[in-house]
């Protein structure tokens, strides 16, 4: 089971008013796994990077000069992403931005129900408790000290921890599935040898020494 955590920086709130994805980050997850696999990059917007944003995020228009645009770099994100399920911490405003920047590409957005929401997932196990992502850290126990600002790899990288936590680690199906792939022959991280059958029945001396011993009961209940 393929999922990619993803997040994105932008220049603000919502994408039909003009605001642009300036820096994208998603992690591969291989059965709740990270494999290392990792897709970063910043984009040029075409716009101004309001204040209150760059307070957020420390991207400046200054540091973005000469990053390729959103259409530069949609077919090598769209190739990373391949038709897994995509996590994303507040799913529809992440899965918004991207959809409106491939639609200014002029390439097919992706399918909503694609998108696997941690924010709906922390709030249906933990009503009326926080559930931003520093605070599922924190509940968690993951070390986010070295989020100072927000940045979109290192949020998906506190992301796929956070949302393995969230659905009840990683022995997602007693690990079923990491042995399917196994046994037929899969390469990469889902593969592991299989376990040889363990003999659990008695040996032919044990069963000798039981009937001996047996034999040498006097009276026993079962021949009354």
């Amino acid at each position: 089971m393929r999922e990619i955590a993803l997040d994105t920086e932008t220049t603000g709130l919502d994408p039909a008013a003009g605001h642009r994805i300036i820096e994208i980050g998603c992690v591969e997850l291989q059965n709740r796994f990270p494999t290392g696999a990792a897709f970063q990059r910043y984009v040029r917007p075409e716009r101004e990077i309001p204040e209150d944003a760059a307070r957020i995020h420390g991207i400046t228009a200054e540091m973005l000069a000469g990053k390729p645009l959103f259409a530069d770099i949609a077919g090598d994100l769209l190739e990373f992403l391949g038709d897994s399920a995509i996590v994303a911490h507040n799913a529809s405003f992440d899965i918004g931005f991207v959809n409106a920047e491939l639609e200014r590409a002029g390439r097919a957005p992706i399918d909503a129900a694609r998108a696997v929401d941690t924010v709906a997932i922390a709030r249906r196990k933990f009503p009326g408790a926080p559930a931003g992502l520093d605070a599922l850290c924190k509940r968690f126990g993951v070390d986010n000290s070295m989020r100072e600002r927000h940045g979109a790899l290192l949020d998906a990288e506190l992301l796929s921890e956070v949302y393995v936590a969230l659905v009840g680690g990683r022995q997602a199906s007693l690990s079923l599935a990491r042995n399917a792939a196994a046994a037929a022959g899969a390469a990469g991280p889902a593969a592991r040898p299989g376990r040889a059958p363990r003999i659990c029945g008695p040996t032919a001396a044990e069963l000798a020494a039981h009937a001996a011993f047996i034999d040498k009961l006097e009276n026993p209940v079962w021949r009354w």
